[in-house]
């Protein structure tokens, strides 16, 4: 027979057991909804593709809606999603007009919101998840202004106005320009949607005025593509070194081959994992950081194989 004070600790072991392990009354993330900027991106479709894989391994249902790029669209699909009963939301704002729109009415319906790759000016979401495009930028930037020997005409052809993505990697390619005074930007365009078309016509026109042109920083790599289909076209006669930023898997390829010179590969599986987990945990009331960044790695053809086998 137990002792009083053995019978006392047996059951004061089995009430700390049961804390740990039984679920307690916290929430469980069960429908997830998935709100994300435009597929036509491969960067997106990645995100996407890592959300629902790894969903579906927690037992999570996923419910992705496209905006194509029109953040009208997405205000009335995060709608929709709450009318459905998501119990959290992972937002990629289409554009920076109306990005908070979503986040608020989300957040009024007592939906925690986890944003990727972009951040809603004015009503962020509870958890910001993306690359460190600063540093990043600064990198690539810092890279292609070696190999052009520190001294030439650039130009820029910068992703979509005012979304997170352009106004840091902007900041990051400034920063490391500061050390090549040699360097003169002579040109810079913004894209609508960061497609590679509209990084062929923007580079042709920006190449019309400035034919001894030497450096172009493509803000994505689509935009990246396009300027080295615009610079082939162009038949300038020079070496010009192209930049872009993503990693994407096409793009990659492209890279192996020559077509153009750097990127910073992100971790695109990486942040989509990551995106289900900050989910889970807010569902279930446990504080995460409001911001999580993470690295991309600078890539040229001498480490491009590796991402080309196994995309972070």
């Amino acid at each position: 027979m137990l002792t009083r004070r053995a019978a006392l600790l047996a059951a004061t072991a089995a009430l700390a057991m049961a804390s740990v392990v039984q679920p307690s009354s916290a929430a469980e993330l069960k429908k997830l909804g998935l709100a994300v900027a435009n597929l036509q991106a491969n960067f997106f479709n990645q995100i996407k593709q890592s959300v629902e894989a790894y969903a579906k391994t927690k037992g999570i249902e996923v419910i992705t809606v496209d905006a194509k790029g029109d953040a009208a669209t997405q205000v009335s699909q995060v709608q929709d999603l709450i009318a459905q009963n998501v119990d959290a939301l992972i937002y990629i704002p289409a554009g920076a007009t109306a990005a908070s729109v979503p986040v608020k009415t989300a957040k009024a319906a007592g939906i925690p919101v986890v944003n990727i790759d972009r951040n809603a000016e004015g009503a962020p979401g509870d958890t910001f998840i993306a690359t460190d495009s600063v540093t990043s930028a600064r990198q690539v930037c810092d890279y292609i202004a070696k190999q052009a020997g520190g001294k030439g005409e650039m130009i820029i052809i910068h992703g979509q106005k005012g979304t997170t993505p352009e106004v840091d990697r902007s900041k990051g390619c400034g920063e490391a320009l500061a050390n090549y005074p040699d360097i003169k930007i002579v040109g810079e365009l913004w894209s609508e949607g960061w497609h590679q078309d509209e990084g062929f016509k923007l580079t042709q026109d920006l190449l019309q005025s400035n034919p001894n042109v030497s450096i172009i920083f493509g803000q994505a790599d689509a935009l990246a593509l396009g300027a080295a289909q615009a610079v082939k076209v162009a038949n300038l006669g020079h070496r010009i070194w192209i930049a872009g930023f993503d990693g994407d898997t096409a793009a990659l390829e492209a890279l192996k081959e020559g077509v153009f010179d750097v990127t910073a590969t992100q971790q695109t599986q990486k942040m989509g994992r990551m995106g289900v987990d900050s989910a889970m945990a807010l569902v279930a009331g446990t504080e995460i950081p409001a911001e999580q960044l993470q690295d991309a790695t600078l890539t040229t053809k001498d480490n491009v194989d590796g991402f080309i086998k196994e995309h972070p």
